[in-house]
Parts: C-alpha cells; structure tokens; sequence
C-alpha cells in the first residue's frame, strides 16, 4: 500500500489545499493530512478545529486520514507513517524556491521523496494568511476557502 504525507498548517485550509490532497488521494492508496503546529504558538484557529474543517471539506469516499503533529520534524513523521513520499503543492516559482531546499533535505535525512503537484491556475493567488487578511477586513473569500471555513472567518471578525 502507497501512503503519502500531505504537510501544513491549514491555518484555515483553503481551496487549494483541498485541491492538492484530492489530487495525491488519485496517486496514493492512502493520503494522511498532516497538520502540522508548533505547540508553543497559537494559530488562527485551533488545531481541532483545523482537523475539523478538512474532514467536514472532504469526499467522504477518499482514502484520507487528517492528524495533529507537533514539535517534530517532518521526515520523522514521514517514517513513522511509513510515508513514501511527502506531497506538496506549488502556486508558482515562489513556491518552487521555498519548496526545494526542504526536499533535498528531508531526502538527504532519510531518503524520503518529495512530490510537487502544480496548483490549479485558478487558484494560485490563494493562501490562508491572504485569506485571513481579506476576511478580517470584510473582503469576501467566497470561492478561496470551503463554505463553513468562509462562515468561521466571517464570525471571528465579529
């Protein structure tokens, strides 16, 4: 069996990211979510309540798991999953030159593979600390994240 580790914060996920692990969930007979946080920081929303957006965003027929982690590096978490390969999603080249050092890095640590997935074009201006800027001051982000993660972002502003 193939497993894959899709990595991020998801701080809040976007549509984006759903795109890339719907994608990896087509290439790997399994997809595990990793959403990753330094337990010594607080995000924009809670982890759970991260979990919960992608879970609630999801197929329910795909073959995904969507775990915490926390203060560890990522290829341990790989190994420990028995991950073949940590997918990755790219907007641009932007992402491409953040992106690579940290392959050829986990590759180095412990051989494990990093897969780069093209982001939708439609999509590439999306990130969830865009997201969340526009949202806090009222722009509507309808399209750019799942429904029930516009409605948390709406509530948050007040």
């Amino acid at each position: 069996m193939s497993r894959c580790l899709c990595p991020g914060s998801y701080d809040p996920v976007t549509n984006g990211h759903l795109d890339i692990i719907v994608r990896a969930a087509a290439l790997y007979d399994e997809v595990v979510v990793g959403v990753l946080h330094n337990p010594s920081k607080s995000g924009r929303f809670p982890v759970e309540q991260r979990i919960e957006f992608i879970r609630q965003a999801l197929p329910d027929d795909l073959s995904v798991r969507v775990e915490a982690f926390g203060g560890r590096l990522l290829v341990d978490i790989a190994q420990d999953l028995g991950a073949t390969a940590i997918v990755k999603g790219l907007r641009g080249g932007t992402d491409f030159a953040y992106e690579l050092p940290m392959a050829l890095m986990n590759r180095h640590l412990t051989g494990v593979e990093t897969v780069f997935l093209p982001g939708d074009p439609a999509l590439e201006h999306v990130s969830s600390s865009l997201v969340t800027e526009v949202a806090t001051y009222g722009g509507d982000v309808t399209g750019l994240v799942p429904d029930h993660v516009r409605d948390a972002l709406v509530a948050r502003r007040g």
